[in-house]
This record gives C-alpha cells, sequence and structure tokens, in this order.
C-alpha cells in the first residue's frame, strides 16, 4: 500500500465544520477553498473527514478512474429508490443496468419527446397570471413531473393523477433525510422515515399494477414509452430485468427526472430578469427561430447556478494516486461543481454571468460538471438539457418577462439541490399570437403606405 497523502483542512472539531456546511454550503466552500486552494479536507455531516477536489486535472483524474478502484459511495440515494435503482448498484452490475436505461433518453429517441413537452408547457402556463408576480418553480416542476410520467408511462388515467400528487410528497421527505442522517426509528411510526415508507408503499401498489398490466398488453411492442421499453430490455445473457427491479428504476427516473430540472429553468428566470440585455437578444432569436444563444444561456445558467454542487465518491481500492494526493481505502472523495464552475483559469470572470462565453463552443466535459461526470454522470442529462430548451423556448414565444433590479435570490439547499430561496419569482405578460403581430405589421404598413399615397396626392392639388 502507498504512503497515505491528504491535502491540508480546517481543524476545527467535527461538529462545527459540519454546522458550517449545512448553514452555507456555496459560503463555506469558497472560504475553504481560498484558505487551503483547490484541494482541502474538510469534515461532512455524514461521511466523515472527505476530500474536496476542484483542481481540473485531479478531478478528470478521478472521473476517468475505474469503477472497481473508485466507486459510489455506500449511503446514496439508493437508500431512498429501492436497491433496483441505478443509484444503488456498483461495478459491473451499474454497467450493465445503465447499458440498458441509456437508449430511452439519448439520440432519436429524444425527437419522440420534444412535442410533449411543449404541449405540457403550454398547458401550464396557461394558468400564469398577467402581471401579477408569482413563484415559477412550482409551475416548473408541475411541467417536468407532468413530461416525465407521460415519457414512462405513455398515457394519462387514475394512476398518473394519484403519482403526479405522491410524488411531490415522496421527494420532499426523502430529500430533507438525505440532507439530515435521521435515525430510522426515529419518533417510530410518527417520523419523516415512517411517512417515507408510506409514500413508497403507495407508490409500489401504483406502479406494480401499471407494471403488470403493461406486461400483459398485446401492443407492447409497439408502444414508445419508457415502461414498454424496460419490459421489453435484456441484459447481455438474455434475461429480462425483474418487476420490482423497473420499479426502482421508475422511481428513479421519475424523481431525478423533474426536480433538477425544473429548479434550472427557475434559475434561468432568476437569472434572466436581472439581465434585460441577455433577455432582448434571446426574445429576438426565438421570434427569428434561432436556438444558439438560448442554448449558450442554459449552458451558463447551470455553470453559475448548478442545482447539484457536489458528486461524490468512495475509494475502493487499497489506495488511489489522484495528482497530488494518495487515498486510502473508504477514503470519501467530493468533487465541488460549483468550485470547478467558479475558477477563473477555466472561465473568465466566473462570477459574471455571460452566455455568450458559450456562442459557437462547448463546455470542457471536466470542467463544465452540473450532471457529473464519468460512469456515473447523470444518465438523463441530453433529455433534461431539451427539455429545458423547449420549455425556455415556448415562454419567450408566448410570454414577456418583465426584468427587475431586485437583488439575486439567493441559493437554499433543499436537501439534494439548491433552489432560489424565492422560487424563480416572476412577472410575465401574455404576447399576441404572432399571427396577430403580423397582421398589425401588415395593416400598419397600408396605412403608411395610404398615408404616403394621400400625401403626393395632396402635393400634387397644391402644385
Amino acid at each position: 500500500m502507498s504512503t497515505v497523502r491528504l491535502p491540508d483542512g480546517p481543524t476545527t472539531p467535527a461538529f462545527v465544520q459540519g454546522v458550517e456546511i449545512l448553514a452555507g454550503r456555496t459560503r463555506a466552500w469558497r472560504r475553504l477553498h481560498r484558505r487551503y486552494g483547490s484541494a482541502f479536507v474538510v469534515s461532512m455531516p455524514r461521511f466523515g473527514p472527505t476530500v474536496v477536489l476542484s483542481d481540473p486535472a485531479e478531478v478528470k483524474a478521478l472521473f476517468t478512474t475505474h469503477t472497481d478502484l473508485v466507486d459510489n459511495i455506500d449511503a446514496n440515494l439508493g437508500q431512498f429508490l429501492g436497491p433496483g435503482s441505478l443509484f444503488a448498484k456498483r461495478g459491473e452490475n451499474h454497467r450493465r443496468e445503465r447499458k440498458l436505461l441509456t437508449p430511452p433518453f439519448h439520440g432519436r429517441r429524444l425527437t419522440v419527446y420534444e412535442a410533449l413537452i411543449e404541449e405540457e408547457a403550454v398547458r401550464e402556463m396557461a394558468t400564469w397570471p398577467s402581471g401579477t408576480e408569482f413563484a415559477t418553480m412550482d409551475s416548473m416542476m408541475r411541467i417536468t413531473l407532468n413530461v416525465i410520467l407521460r415519457a414512462v408511462f405513455g398515457a394519462e388515467g387514475a394512476e398518473f393523477d394519484r403519482l403526479r400528487t405522491l410524488l411531490p410528497k415522496l421527494v420532499l421527505v426523502g430529500s430533507a433525510l438525505a440532507a439530515i442522517p435521521v435515525p430510522r426509528k426515529f419518533f417510530g411510526r410518527y417520523g419523516p422515515w415512517a411517512r417515507f415508507a408510506a409514500h413508497r408503499d403507495r407508490y409500489d401498489a401504483i406502479v406494480t399494477r401499471l407494471i403488470e398490466r403493461a406486461a400483459a398488453d398485446p401492443d407492447l411492442a409497439e408502444r414508445d414509452d419508457v415502461l414498454a421499453m424496460l419490459l421489453q430490455a435484456r441484459y447481455d445473457d438474455g434475461s429480462a430485468m425483474t418487476h420490482s427491479e423497473i420499479a426502482d428504476e421508475l422511481l428513479t427516473l421519475l424523481t431525478a427526472g423533474h426536480e433538477t430540472t425544473a429548479t434550472s429553468l427557475s434559475w434561468t428566470i432568476e437569472r434572466l430578469r436581472r439581465h434585460p440585455d441577455i433577455l432582448e437578444r434571446l426574445v429576438t432569436e426565438a421570434d427569428a427561430g434561432g436556438s444558439e444563444l438560448r442554448e449558450a444561456t442554459l449552458l451558463e445558467t447551470q455553470r453559475v447556478r448548478p442545482v447539484i454542487d457536489s458528486t461524490i465518491r468512495k475509494v475502493r481500492a487499497d489506495s488511489v494516486q489522484l495528482g497530488r494526493w494518495t487515498l486510502p481505502r473508504g477514503q470519501h472523495v467530493i468533487v465541488s461543481i460549483r468550485l470547478m464552475h467558479d475558477n477563473a483559469e477555466l472561465f473568465t470572470d466566473p462570477r459574471a454571468f455571460n452566455p455568450d462565453r458559450f456562442l459557437g463552443k462547448r463546455p470542457g466535459t471536466f470542467s463544465w460538471i452540473p450532471f457529473g461526470g464519468g460512469a456515473r454522470r447523470c444518465i438523463g442529462a441530453a433529455f433534461a438539457t431539451m427539455e429545458m430548451n423547449v420549455v425556455l423556448r415556448t415562454l419567450l414565444r408566448d410570454f414577456t418577462l418583465e426584468t427587475t433590479d431586485a437583488p439575486d435570490e439567493r441559493a437554499h439547499f433543499r436537501g439534494v439541490a439548491l433552489v432560489p430561496a424565492k422560487k424563480g419569482r416572476a412577472v410575465v405578460y401574455r404576447r399576441p399570437p404572432r399571427e396577430a403581430v403580423r397582421d398589425l405589421d401588415t395593416a400598419h404598413s397600408e396605412n403608411v403606405a395610404a398615408g404616403e399615397t394621400t400625401g403626393a396626392r395632396s402635393e400634387e392639388v397644391t402644385a
């Protein structure tokens, strides 16, 4: 075993370090970075002494290290999503499961979902008040939840409605438990774990019926929803997923597939309201049918306001060399997404909101990392990116977003995600349909032409 070499870090009591991180994650990361540089050791709640990395070369080394050497942590979201979830699997089991889940959310499959996303966005935005400030995040949550439910199950129905009510409750309790290590028997059948278990039981009952119904569908092969694809998918050895594995994976897709995307959209609105020049350019581009600046804006929003600010691994080998450091077996390692995106060597003037930095330039694989990296990069990244693009396009097309000089909304840690503290407040006004605008422009042009003709005739008479 190689000699262990770890970065420096604070010597204050572990409890004090943990409280500081819980009280203000971004502020704590930045303070420690200023003092210790791009790598330090800090005592994290639940994980103990943890190495935090933000040096690009060391982050790349971590993401490209084989999962037999460095892999997922033990206390991960699998404890909420179930043993069949992608989050709960490691090593070869994770690789074979990821291979099965990749096709529904990549390539040509994405075009199937675009009309669905726009339909849900239009339906939800029809409820928006005109000229009255409101919080956009709850609305975005409804859009993205409905989208992922329809993508997963294909059609609406009684079960769809029950899941639409149940899943936000399940996510809220699960997020709180992920942030604060509460004993499972805390308050017994009245505690948060008991509430989570009750929500999970209801989910299992609903989804089991949907899986059994789909499995018996004689037209299963003709369906293009995710559930149908998973029922027909086969591992390399020809075996199928069990129904319990499918239930866990569906819960993973349903929960991870809507909250983070909705939060990124809310942050986008929060940023644009405070940058009227960028907003004006986006509207002009959308009216002309373009998308380059919109895509760059979404990249920049996820850089300056990452919804997930870190990703964590655990050393599984006797030791692992990562740049300057030699980490022992069992060592937890965090990649700070926040500090990576703050790096002035990677992004000029990193605290500024500047979508132009991504015009005609794709972000680096190991520098822009809101979806994580390596073997555990978010499997739905392409789907989420397309969904955000369609929803923002719909908003710009159908509404005028009022700008503001109000202070920036601070980030609020909600257990897993960093959300706008005021949920992305906005004031909107519905734009007239483009056909009506064209009619007005035509009428205006005709009036101008008529006025010029009348003026010319008057001049002739006078002459």
